[in-house]
């Protein structure tokens, strides 16, 4: 409670501090920008046996005890397996161009390979034929962490057999589906879904271990080349890209000794799976110990890892304050946590700092092989109250008004930016926190599944109006 406090306060200190983009208007970023939101399959969907669908990781870890803060599971999330339609119409009644949702895997291949399930290949047509019949672009990620179970069972990221098993999926999808979507994002976040569910245990399929992460790494950078030249053979004037999770790392204090541990840290999070795709290898300069990964090359692989992407998606939240430490091995280095450094938090305590989105489009942007770039998520948690049926998250317009400032300050000095998807259209589950965090432009009564607008979805409807 004491947390949640100070978090609570420090969140409305961020009104002073950051109050530079008040009369920002929406139309300076120019008609050809493209607004959306994001959502994702285990998040949202729900029936998660329902019509043949198979287990994924997410269904088995949730079920374990203790895994999930508030113990809860993805089993209904908010419903979107029935509630497709009215969520489709609730993002186009806020004038976005751009619905992005993903598909699970487990729906369309319950074993993960092999026999594929009927229902849930029409599920995703009737997903993507209500996008187009409410005159909203639908905008498809393929792998967005609910791995089919029965993969997992026989090593999953971290065992090569995951390649021929992703890319036939990949395949089917792209024959499948190419001709009603044009925009296609191969995974979501593979920083996070390595780090987080093979080295830290912290997310599905909760697997720990040095060796796991490296071997996952490789294997889910080799899948990500691989599924964008399928899609780019198998789909007529694809729109082919990938999303990476970023964060800007600064040092402790701004202190010189704490650089290295910014440069693992950064070789780490923001490096490791954009740059072998663009031809120069994993980050060996900054992080030596990554090296470990060529144990698991076989011939060929230094090409494979290259794939030329129309357009990259960043997807940034918070930024990461660092210092070396005797502790963990092989990074010497360890985060400064936000609530430590009394800079405004979210509900989930990650620090809030508009400048640092600015600071990774410039970033990405600098690479050569970078040609376009979408910010494919971004969005704050905060202690929504329903009222009256009405949410006036004021704070959260703010953090939009803030972070989109600092977005046209990159896009107006020559990043080619060009997207802002809002993570996310609805409240939903979200991941090991549960239920509790609240990032949605929609509020979503869990008992009723009422959907509400907030304050923050009205904000973006009057502000993109013809």
């Amino acid at each position: 409670m004491i947390l949640r406090l100070i978090s609570t306060t420090l969140f409305f200190m961020s009104f002073g501090l950051y109050a530079q983009s008040d009369s920002l208007e929406l139309n300076v970023f120019g008609e050809d920008f493209l607004w959306g939101v994001a959502c994702a399959s285990y998040q949202v969907e729900g029936a998660w046996d329902a019509d043949g669908k198979g287990p994924s990781v997410w269904d088995d870890f949730t079920h374990q005890k203790g895994k999930i803060k508030d113990g809860s599971n993805g089993d209904v999330a908010v419903d979107f397996y029935n509630n497709y339609k009215d969520d489709i119409a609730l993002s186009k009644s806020m004038n976005l161009d751009v619905f992005r949702f993903s598909l699970s895997w487990s729906r369309i291949f319950p074993s993960g390979v092999d026999s594929v399930n009927q229902k849930g290949i029409e599920f995703y047509h009737n997903v993507i034929d209500e996008c187009h019949a409410q005159g909203i672009e639908p905008w498809v990620t393929l792998y967005h962490w609910d791995l089919p179970l029965a993969l997992e069972e026989q090593g999953g990221w971290t065992d090569r057999m995951i390649l021929d098993a992703f890319i036939d999926y990949v395949t089917f999808c792209a024959k499948e589906y190419g001709s009603k979507v044009k925009n296609w994002m191969i995974m979501n976040e593979p920083a996070a879904f390595v780090g987080l569910g093979y080295m830290m245990g912290y997310h599905a399929p909760g697997k720990k271990g040095v060796t796991k992460f490296l071997k996952a790494t490789h294997h889910a950078c080799l899948a990500m080349a691989e599924g964008g030249r399928i899609i780019r053979a198998e789909v007529e004037n694809a729109n082919v890209g990938s999303t990476f999770s970023c964060s800007s790392i600064e040092p402790y204090k701004g202190k010189t000794k704490n650089n290295k541990a910014v440069a693992k840290f950064d070789a780490m999070l923001n490096r490791l799976y954009i740059e072998p795709a663009l031809g120069l290898g994993y980050p060996y300069d900054a992080f030596p110990a990554f090296k470990r990964i060529e144990k698991y090359f076989e011939k060929g692989d230094e090409e494979r890892l290259k794939f030329d992407f129309d357009f990259i998606g960043i997807q940034n939240y918070f930024r990461m304050v660092v210092k070396r430490s005797w502790f963990p091995p092989l990074i010497w280095a360890k985060e400064v946590p936000a609530l430590k450094r009394y800079v405004p938090v979210n509900e989930m305590n990650f620090e809030i700092y508009p400048e640092g989105i600015y600071k990774m489009l410039k970033k990405f942007g600098a690479y050569g092989g970078v040609k376009r770039i979408i910010v494919t998520e971004n969005g704050v948690c905060v202690t929504d109250s329903l009222e009256n049926g009405q949410v006036h998250d004021e704070e959260r317009i703010q953090f939009f008004k803030d972070y989109l400032g600092q977005v046209l300050k990159a896009k107006n000095e020559g990043i080619p930016v060009d997207g802002y998807f809002v993570w996310s259209l609805t409240d939903n589950f979200e991941w090991s926190e549960g239920y509790e965090p609240r990032f949605g432009l929609i509020y979503v009564d869990y008992p009723t599944q009422k959907r509400y607008m907030k304050d923050s979805g009205k904000w973006f409807k009057s502000q993109l109006e013809n």
